[in-house]
């Protein structure tokens, strides 16, 4: 096929190039934003393959950050601060499924033959502006595939994480998976118990960031098998939580919030998953709730927000994405919030030190606290200091 045309590569990036090449080192665009790039896509960070060792990038770059020297990446900042990955053609010496040792000293088809799939292997030389593309990966971009480098149980053999990363670049891209290459999957799927949860949790986290249809993401987790290994609830998800999920757009999805639409007990998966505390936590408080206020008046959407705290605002979004409308009391949350209204203990007009001059002590003072707070809820007009005190002394 004949060559495209050649990507706007900023000026920036042919720096690094440029010292590189300069330096008597071969320098080659590769990676998803030259991917994207042919797709037609936004894209900003190139990544390079390189003849030069870690210890030599590292020696021609002033500002660099130690991303993966272990497998020879170093990254590095160009003139705006972005980093780039510079990576040193490789091969890989032995593989368990999860890691790989690594050698130095190939060629740029060498390296590109190690890679995953072919809409992966395709390399640019930003100078000279030259294609390689041995394992007709542009072709297959054309063609809306992807499709494994060389032998695919091969390839998922060296690292079972690519079985991920296939269902990923499927439903983002809206391609077919190659049958050869699907149906290794699918035989190399027991080999995904294998991996860390970490990097299970990145994928399932980027696939719905980013897939152009969630149902389609969900459902070749569930072909595959990986559901079954990691995430065994998505194979009972109701079909209208899949379609409302369906129906969230692309740009600015949350994760853990589409995870919560499509999972009850979502906090559960994300523990499995071993997503951060603030993620567990997030979901595990849209699972407590209560999910609405028992009505839309005042009182009972600022006893609500009093017991939610700051899942509120999660609870809110994801009324909306399951009704398809904003939560009918979203319009009194937001009154709530401009008033001001009190809702929590530090919002009263007066502290636990009032209460111990008024003779309270220990637990009592919490007690206090709270009865107060909730005569607020029900009434914001009485939180005035004097107000409180004289109901505090009726409650001593």
């Amino acid at each position: 096929m004949s060559d495209p045309a050649a990507p706007e590569i900023p000026d920036e990036v042919l720096e690094i190039a440029r010292t590189l090449e300069e330096a008597g080192y071969e320098a080659w665009c590769v990676g998803g934003a030259l991917r994207d790039a042919l797709l037609g896509h936004p894209h900003s960070d190139y990544d390079f393959a390189t003849s030069a060792t870690p210890a030599q990038v590292t020696a021609l770059f002033r500002h660099t950050a130690p991303v993966g020297e272990k497998y020879g990446t170093v990254g590095v900042l160009d003139r705006r601060r972005m980093l780039h990955e510079v990576t040193t053609f490789r091969r890989d010496v032995t593989t368990d499924g999860r890691h790989a040792v690594v050698a130095y000293g190939v060629s740029l088809d060498e390296d590109l033959a190690r890679r995953d799939f072919t809409i992966n292997a395709i390399a640019y030389h930003p100078l000279r502006r030259e294609w390689r593309d041995p394992f007709g990966g542009r072709a297959d971009l054309e063609r809306g595939v992807v499709k494994a480098v060389g032998q695919p149980a091969a390839r998922f053999r060296e690292d079972y994480l690519r079985i991920l990363r296939a269902i990923r670049f499927a439903a983002r891209f809206g391609f077919a998976i190659d049958s050869a290459t699907w149906s290794a999957a699918v035989e190399a799927s027991p080999g995904l118990g294998l991996l860390s949860a970490e990097r299970v949790r990145d994928e399932w986290f980027k696939g719905l960031r980013m897939a152009r249809s969630v149902p389609e993401l969900v459902g070749l987790w569930t072909r595959v098998g990986a559901a079954e290994h990691w995430i065994p609830e998505l194979a009972s998800i109701a079909p209208d939580r899949l379609a409302r999920a369906g129906a969230v757009p692309v740009d600015g999805r949350d994760p853990v919030l589409l995870t919560a639409l499509l999972i009850d007990q979502a906090q559960l998966v994300l523990r499995r998953l071993r997503a951060s505390n603030a993620e567990i936590e997030r979901a595990a408080a849209m699972a407590r709730g209560p999910a609405a206020p028992d009505g839309a008046n005042p009182r009972s959407v600022r006893r609500w927000l009093a017991a939610v705290g700051r899942a509120a605002d999660d609870l809110l979004e994801l009324q909306a994405l399951r009704a398809g409308a904003a939560a009918p009391w979203a319009d009194a949350v937001r009154q709530v919030r401009e008033r001001r209204d009190p809702l929590t203990r530090g919002d009263l007009a007066l502290t636990g030190r009032d209460l111990q001059e008024l003779g309270a002590t220990g637990p009592r003072i919490g007690e206090l606290l709270a009865a107060l707070l909730d005569r607020v809820l029900d009434d914001p007009s009485l939180n005035r200091r004097d107000t409180l005190l004289a109901l505090a002394r009726e409650l001593l």
